[in-house]
């Protein structure tokens, strides 16, 4: 199962007590829905949970039924019609639309004055046209329709409700999305799927502390190859030096820290102030090196 539709699942489970709400949700679904005109409804869905929601749903909303059920028996898609031009009216009035003479839909945000009936609705909204990625690759929420007005009216009502989306044109179709992880969890949470919210932020925590677990192995093993670099230098340096003048010629401090170095190549700065009698700095450790990169015998 794809992390989208275990939201799905999730929201097909939401109690609806309220048949206002179950209206506001039907609207969201008829409005993001494959057809919805005043000759057809018509909804697709691959979602089985959705599809054992929509009977119930349209019963309590409308007091009505579809008058094409799906084919189980032939598996595929699901899709539930309705063709009878009086329960198109019936639904058409209740969201005060005129079946005969509307061109174009709008929200009617009349029917959705309660809080409760805006989460409803936008609920219906992306069960029917919206998807979500899986949080492990990126963070991506988005509901997809084909009227214009109702994509700029959703993405007003969604500022209404404090959140803050983006729009964009994919074809012929109007697209409503989040990119940013939070705003994804409180959009899930308020449209009735906390359990995908908190699933959604959970991802999130792991996927953040596996890049930092391999930014700070990354940053390692390049301070660990920097080391051995820098190490290297460091020995060509002693030996030339060695081959000049004889290690035992030079300063004590930079006979010491040349000594050090050549027992131990591999060690760091830290490690060879450690190792240094009595103990000096990191800081004197790497100005001796310094010096002795740049030695030359007066």
């Amino acid at each position: 199962m794809t992390f989208s539709s275990s939201v799905k699942e999730e929201l097909c489970k939401a109690s609806i007590s309220q048949p206002c709400c179950a209206r506001a949700q039907a609207y969201g679904i008829l409005l993001y829905a494959n057809t919805f005109t005043a000759q057809e409804i018509k909804i697709m869905t691959a979602s089985t949970d959705f599809a054992a929601l929509l009977p119930r749903l349209f019963k309590k909303a409308f007091s009505l039924e579809f008058d094409i059920l799906p084919d189980v028996s032939r598996g595929g898609k699901h899709i539930f019609i309705i063709n009878s031009k009086e329960k198109i009216r019936q639904i058409f009035n209740c969201f005060g639309y005129d079946a005969g003479s509307t061109l174009s839909h709008h929200i009617n945000l009349g029917v959705l004055e309660e809080d409760c009936c805006k989460a409803a609705f936008t609920r219906g909204a992306f069960l029917a046209g919206g998807s979500i990625t899986n949080p492990e690759k990126r963070y991506h929420l988005e509901t997809v329709t084909d009227h214009m007005h109702v994509s700029k009216e959703l993405f007003s009502m969604l500022l209404e409700m404090d959140f803050s989306p983006k729009q964009t044109m994919r074809g012929s179709n109007y697209v409503t999305y989040f990119k940013q992880s939070e705003a994804i969890e409180d959009f899930l949470t308020t449209i009735g799927a906390p359990n995908s919210a908190m699933a959604h932020m959970e991802a999130k925590v792991e996927k953040d502390m596996r890049n930092e677990i391999n930014r700070k192995v990354n940053c390692d093993t390049a301070n660990a190859d920097k080391i051995v670099s820098a190490a290297q230098t460091q020995l060509e340096t002693i030996r030339n030096l060695d081959r000049l003048y004889g290690l035992d010629n030079l300063p004590e401090d930079l006979q010491q820290i040349a000594f050090l170095r050549i027992a131990n190549p591999e060690a760091s700065l830290a490690d060879l102030a450690a190792l240094s009698y009595p103990p000096i700095s990191k800081s004197s450790v790497n100005n001796r090196l310094k010096k002795l990169l740049k030695y030359k015998e007066d």
